[in-house]
């Protein structure tokens, strides 16, 4: 039999075999977002070829990493400066990987302190590059957009209005429907989670989010303990959950040791989304963890709290009327903020009340998540990574000198 090639859509191959994507995230989300478009693109051309650095997920789908995705996972301005030499050595090391494999398109998730460095780096090199998740910066530091100019080829949005805000300010931008959606909280299982955690499916479930960072957990717990000890009185036998990442996971640990009531811990991702499922309204910080919520149906309260300087500068910088993304998607609050002097443990226990015996009140949030989540949704009914697969794709086969044209 002959080899007819690969498929052809005219005069036009529809892949070439062995094009190679340099690809990196730095942190768990990314990972998360990396494998998922991974597997997408190969859905479409399953000759790629992937290098670069990653995590558990990423290397599952067949990226073997540079060296490990945790060098690069550091939050804060003194969690980094002990690791400076080492982030500076990783950053030499993915540039030089680069420039000897020469691949066709470079692809950076999130993770801006080191990807916009390397994206800086390599442009020299004259390869296409692609960021993946947009920087916040339409929510504040809005002045730093000017940093960003011939940083990448193509930028890719989570949110629906941040294309807009950045071609406003002459980037090239795409909406590909946010990652979360294709999260696994929809298919988490509460029968599960009660019985690994030994709880009582007709005792109330609630979920505590205190952060991801060194920075946030310490701050949030205390007032979270406090606010337990005031809702015992009303319910005794209210059943506390706190996800956390395995990083934060011993600190939170050590943080919960002497609580009257020790909180169920949980760390495993199919575990989160059973909780997710079990529970019946939470208190979280903001953050992405509004959204993962919001997909689980559970009614919340947003908190926050940080040190009094930087609530003053946030005061100042801040450029959107609310904290959590649910409210600003939604254009109004539709669950409540109770951020710095607001957040209390008396204040927090009158909110959880209110979920928890107020039905119109709940119904309310998840009538309202529905309308925010559907704004996420992809264009064209794809799936986001499906979504930002062909954007990544397209980037690929348009030529370098018409992309630099526009810089």
């Amino acid at each position: 039999m002959v080899d007819a090639g690969p498929p052809v859509e005219g005069d036009v191959p529809l892949y070439q075999h062995g094009r190679v994507i340099w690809i990196l995230a730095g942190e768990p989300s990314g990972d998360s977002i990396g494998a998922r478009l991974m597997q997408a693109l190969h859905r479409i051309d399953p000759m790629l070829v992937f290098a670069g650095v990653g995590g558990g997920r990423m290397e599952a789908r067949g990226l073997r990493s540079l060296f490990p995705m945790e060098d690069l996972t550091v939050m804060g301005f003194m969690e980094v400066l002990p690791r400076l030499r080492l982030l500076s050595q990783r950053l030499v090391e993915a540039e030089q990987d680069i420039e000897l494999r020469r691949p066709d398109i470079v692809i950076t998730i999130d993770s801006p302190g080191f990807a916009f460095r390397l994206l800086r780096r390599v442009r020299r090199l004259k390869v296409r590059r692609l960021h993946y998740v947009a920087p916040q910066v339409w929510a504040w530091q809005e002045k730093r957009v000017k940093h960003y100019r011939g940083l990448w080829d193509s930028l890719l949005c989570l949110f629906p209005f941040e294309p807009t805000w950045f071609a406003e300010r002459g980037f090239h931008a795409h909406f590909v429907g946010h990652p979360i959606l294709q999260s696994g909280v929809p298919h988490g299982r509460p029968e599960r989670f009660y019985k690994r955690h030994d709880l009582r499916p007709e005792s109330p479930v609630l979920l505590l989010m205190p952060g991801s960072r060194a920075s946030e957990v310490p701050k949030l717990l205390p007032v979270f303990e406090k606010t337990l000890e005031l809702l015992y009185k009303q319910f005794p036998d209210l059943q506390p959950v706190i996800p956390a990442t395995s990083g934060m996971a011993p600190l939170v640990r050590k943080m919960v040791r002497h609580w009257a009531v020790h909180p169920s811990i949980v760390t495993d991702t199919e575990d989160k989304h059973d909780a997710f499922r079990a529970a019946d309204c939470a208190l979280t910080k903001s953050g992405t963890s509004t959204l993962e919520l919001a997909i689980g149906g559970v009614p919340m309260a947003v908190t926050y709290k940080v040190n009094p300087l930087s609530a003053v500068l946030g005061r100042f910088l801040l450029k959107v009327p609310y904290i959590s993304i649910v409210n600003i998607l939604a254009g109004r609050e539709i669950v409540p903020e109770l951020v710095q002097h607001n957040c209390t443990p008396q204040k927090l226990a009158e909110e959880v009340t209110a979920l928890l015996t107020d039905e119109a009140k709940r119904k309310a949030q998840q009538e309202a998540f529905g309308t925010v989540l559907a704004m996420l949704q992809a264009p064209e009914g794809d799936l986001p990574a499906m979504a930002a697969a062909k954007q990544v794709l397209a980037l690929m086969e348009t030529p370098l000198d018409e992309l630099r044209a526009h810089e």
